[in-house]
């Protein structure tokens, strides 16, 4: 299944059997997506009718029909690769957590692109890579910011100053864009304050000046 909200993608859910996912149904609206379907449905009280429609003056014989079937479902594809190509055409860190038996429990991390689509998920596959199990959650603009601040620390082994040059900044600038984005406290007390200081003096420098 794929989940739209406001025509965008906000995650797909993939898992074995019907019956799989009408006991696990109420959980997903509720796990990541409840507040948004509250927040549109107040903006759009009324949803286009997207049912798949049959041009009934091209079916003479059952071949005709399969025709029709085909090209709607064909129609239906093109969509959804096209609305959810920020998923489906990403790449991803994948990283596997837990094995019990055939299956392999795997979690995604995307490539956090601030100009772009970013949805991370985990995945349940078999020996063979087929999937039994799929759950995606696409980031906000503020988490795919904070994932972004992590994943370049991450890639230059946390050191600040290669970090700094690597975000086109020095390294006070990035302790405050930690400090705005929560991460404050991965920075020593000592230089996290050293930082805000020099910010409210230069701010309260700027308001004298004025």
């Amino acid at each position: 299944m794929l989940l739209y909200v406001a025509d965008t993608l906000a995650g797909a859910f993939v898992v074995p059997h019907p019956d799989d996912y009408r006991a696990l149904h109420p959980t997903l609206l509720q796990d990541f997506y409840g507040e948004l379907i509250y927040h549109y449905a107040h903006l759009y009280p009324a949803v286009p009718n997207f049912r798949a429609r049959i041009d009934e003056t091209r079916v003479d014989s059952v071949e005709d029909l399969r025709t029709q079937i085909l090209e709607r479902h064909q129609e239906w594809d093109a969509v959804h690769r096209l609305m959810a190509g920020g998923l489906l055409d990403a790449e991803f860190a994948t990283q596997p957590v837990y094995r019990m038996g055939c299956y392999t429990l795997s979690r995604f991390l995307p490539a956090f692109d601030p100009g772009g689509e970013n949805h991370l998920g985990e995945t349940i596959t078999d020996t063979d890579g087929r999937l039994a199990y799929l759950k995606t959650f696409r980031l906000s603009a503020a988490q795919i910011r904070r994932g972004h601040l992590l994943s370049r620390l991450a890639a230059h082994d946390w050191d600040l100053a290669a970090t700094a040059v690597a975000l086109g900044t020095d390294r006070e600038g990035l302790v405050l864009r930690l400090d705005r984005a929560g991460f404050g406290h991965l920075v020593r007390a000592d230089i996290i304050d050293a930082c805000r200081n020099r910010a409210r003096q230069a701010r309260d420098h700027g308001i004298g000046a004025q």
